[in-house]
């Protein structure tokens, strides 16, 4: 590279072709930077020395100015020198690139990769104040004539003054646009940041030994508070004469004052089951006077809880607020734990408090007492090297372990059904994320082989072996119907809920004909959580005949499938697909049906409330297949009528609107006026307007009536993929937000991140 034939020129451009037009162009601009730098210069000069010391330095200045126009750069090249070996690489490919400018008299590679690969170096050179200041990298390397470097050539008072004179600079004429960069800065930051929070596990390798966790620190559970006694004023009753009860008693009996307006405490067993777990708080004494129920007067301490419930809703601001700040201090503390190097969210990292149990449908342990859950009650999971947990003081731990093969943080075992209770994390978290994924990819794997299984079993319809026969028509019901199997239970001990192996000749009923339709089975029986399950089904003939072949003979308490239960036909299933059982069957048609409706119900042209609409029906399709009713919510008819009210306002503001917009047309006929026309076309905007608010209101009220007994959350949440749901959104412009709401987008951030478009289950 040689800068001798320079003439005042760059030397990169010494050799390129357009360097002569860059140079006329850049000369202009020269002078213009150097009249105002020069001007600026002598200003601050004025205030800070003399007029001959200012004189002298603008000599010098001007001197050095004449100096550098013609000089062949050899300060550069002293310069080179001291730079990297992929600096001088990259300078000799700069008469290859095209995108060059020049920015205060310096040669500036302006491509993405040079600006991205150049280091930002205080080079002693000052930003060009027509650029901004995001773009401030240089290279030291091509330089020409550039007056404001004459101070970084000063002494060592002429380079403080120069750093001086940069900050003023920079302040007086880059601050606005600086601000605006800042802004985004920030913002950039703070995305970043959110981003970098979001810990995208589903990116990461999977542990392959069964272990869930390396590491695993958490706080343990939140205990219960521990019972106020009751004000001396308020009394219990019994035989109409006040009663002072022991402490323990009294809290039992407080739990069945807070419920005395309840439905359960008419039920005999509920009554029953609770005068008798009542009796064991009870001093010898207590027990000897109280014997009768309907003897015990609930309603001073009643009217007590009432009064506490309302003072509660009277709270001022500040103290609702310091009830929040407590609640946040908690979760803090508690509802974090850090898991392998990342802090997850607990789920629930409270214990049940104390009560009432009043289970499903008629539980036969109703109104039993749930015993308040201790320190001595709880097992710990966290890992050896972690921080343990620390008990309340005075109590310690039933146990403390280490086992990374599960997912609980904490456990202890109810009294009343002898279950296990775990304090699990978040369904936001790795573990939860990850064993949703991989049940809806088992699901998947069921779609590549659901049509051999089904021909399998069509085949075992006709077995020789009545258990194969079962079997096969039990396996086709939880197929087509999405039955779940059903687990066997002793008697007494829960109520009387049957899924498919458990079901009884009493919950089904057979007819050879029925509305038109030949070959019908009737169901009627209780499912989980004592939820009603009534369906009338047309079924295939050979089905139908077996089912003859099983009721025979038997009565109405006898089992209809009496050579099969849920163990029998796990296995079966197991050996027919890894990791199949009647769930997965569930999961794969229901996922599959919402796949389906989705494709018909959805009309490209529709607006977004009818494509919502159209979602949760076919939500709704999913919902009645897998039996998920619910009772209608107690506000259900006043929260309609308030609906109605809001569409009949609508329609009259509509109907006002509709009015005006004639009337503008009208004055615009007669007019033909700018005025008028504008006058149109806004009451023409307010009339579409108010269209589609009436239009969104109307499809709010047909989707509250259709699902005011359907429970659509709990098959959205725990059987539909939710990228099948995220793929329709990203298909046809539906935000999300309208699908799931914030929790449940936490839940399935890993859909919503790998889902596109063409997603297909």
């Amino acid at each position: 590279m040689s800068g001798d034939h320079g003439h005042g020129d760059t030397q990169v451009n010494s050799g390129s072709k357009g360097s002569v037009t860059h140079k006329h162009k850049d000369k202009h601009k020269d002078k213009e930077h150097r009249h105002r730098d020069h001007k600026k210069d002598k200003e601050r000069e004025k205030f800070k020395h003399s007029n001959s010391e200012h004189k002298e330095y603008s000599d010098k200045k001007h001197k050095d100015k004449e100096k550098l126009k013609y000089s062949n750069s050899s300060s550069d090249k002293h310069r080179d020198k001291h730079k990297e070996k992929r600096r001088e690489e990259k300078i000799k490919s700069l008469h290859d690139r095209p995108k060059k400018q020049k920015e205060n008299g310096y040669v500036r590679d302006t491509s993405p990769a040079a600006i991205k690969s150049e280091p930002e170096e205080d080079n002693g050179f000052y930003p060009c104040l027509q650029h901004k200041i995001s773009k401030r990298e240089y290279d030291d390397k091509e330089c020409e004539y550039k007056p404001k470097k004459v101070k970084a050539e000063h002494d060592k008072k002429a380079q403080k003054r120069k750093h001086e004179y940069e900050e003023d600079e920079l302040d007086e004429d880059i601050k606005p646009k600086k601000k605006t960069k800042d802004k985004k800065v920030t913002e950039g930051k703070k995305t970043k940041k959110e981003e970098e929070e979001k810990w995208k596990w589903w990116e990461e390798e999977r542990y392959t030994d069964g272990s869930k966790w390396r590491f695993l620190e958490h706080k343990g559970p939140v205990f219960a508070p521990l019972y106020e006694p009751l004000p001396d004023k308020v009394k219990f009753y019994y035989d109409g004469k006040p009663m002072k009860l022991n402490s323990l008693a009294e809290e039992v009996a407080t739990f069945f004052a807070k419920m005395l307006d309840h439905e359960y405490t008419t039920k005999d067993i509920f009554r029953k089951n609770f005068l008798k777990d009542w009796r064991k708080e009870m001093t010898s004494e207590e027990k000897s006077k109280i014997t009768d129920l309907n003897k015990c007067d609930f309603s001073e301490m009643n009217d007590y809880f009432k009064a506490q419930s309302e003072a509660r809703k009277q709270m001022s601001k500040e103290e609702k607020q310091k009830i929040k700040e407590e609640n946040e201090r908690l979760l803090q503390e508690y509802g974090f734990c850090i898991m392998d190097n990342h802090k997850e969210r607990i789920g629930n990292f409270r214990t049940e408090p104390p009560g009432l149990f009043r289970g499903r449908g008629d539980h036969p342990k109703m109104g039993m007492l749930k015993r308040r859950i201790r320190p001595e009650d709880v097992i710990i999971n966290c890992s050896k090297d972690s921080k343990h947990p620390k008990p309340p003081p005075g109590t310690k731990w039933k146990e403390v372990r280490h086992d990374n093969k599960v997912t609980w943080l904490a456990s202890w075992t109810e009294n009343i059904q002898g279950s296990i209770k775990y304090i699990m994390l978040n369904p936001s978290s790795r573990i939860k994320g990850e064993k949703d994924w991989q049940k809806y990819e088992t699901a998947r794997r069921l779609k590549k082989c659901v049509d051999h299984i089904r021909s399998q079993y069509r085949d075992d319809w006709k077995s020789k072996e009545m258990r194969i026969r079962q079997r096969a028509v039990a396996l086709y019901f939880i197929d087509k119907l999405a039955l779940r199997a059903g687990n066997e239970k002793e008697e007494g001990e829960t109520a009387d809920t049957v899924g498919c192996c458990s079901l009884r000749v009493e919950h089904v009923k057979l007819h050879p004909k029925m509305d038109d339709q030949e070959y019908v089975v009737e169901f009627d029986f209780l499912g989980k959580d004592s939820i009603r399950y009534y369906n009338k089904i047309p079924v295939e003939k050979r089905v139908f005949k077996n089912l003859q072949l099983f009721l025979e003979n038997k009565q109405p308490e006898d089992d209809l499938f009496d050579r099969l239960n849920t163990c029998i036909l796990n296995k079966h299933l197991q050996e027919l697909m890894d990791g199949l059982t009647a769930k997965v069957f569930r999961t794969y048609n229901a996922s599959i049906t919402l796949q389906q409706q989705l494709k018909e119900l959805t009309c490209p042209d529709d607006s977004i409330p009818a494509k919502i609409l159209s979602y949760n029906r076919a939500n709704r399709a999913v919902a009645i297949l897998c039996n998920h009713q619910r009772a209608p919510p107690k506000t259900f008819e006043k929260s309609m009528q308030n609906l109605q009210t809001k569409i009949d306002e609508k329609q009259n503001q509509l109907s006002a609107a509709r009015k005006q917009l004639k009337a503008a047309k009208a004055d615009h006929k007669a007019s033909h006026d700018d005025k008028s026309k504008k006058a149109v076309e806004v009451k023409r905007k307010a009339v579409q307007r108010i269209e589609e608010h009436l239009m969104k209101l109307q499809m709010q009220a047909t989707d509250r009536e259709e699902n005011k007994q359907i429970a659509l959350g709990t098959s959205k949440l725990n059987y539909l993929d939710p990228r099948i749901s995220v793929a329709w959104c990203k298909k046809w412009g539906v935000p999300i937000e309208k699908i799931y709401n914030k929790t449940q987008r936490e839940k399935f951030a890993w859909a919503i991140d790998m889902a596109e478009k063409d997603y297909e289950f």
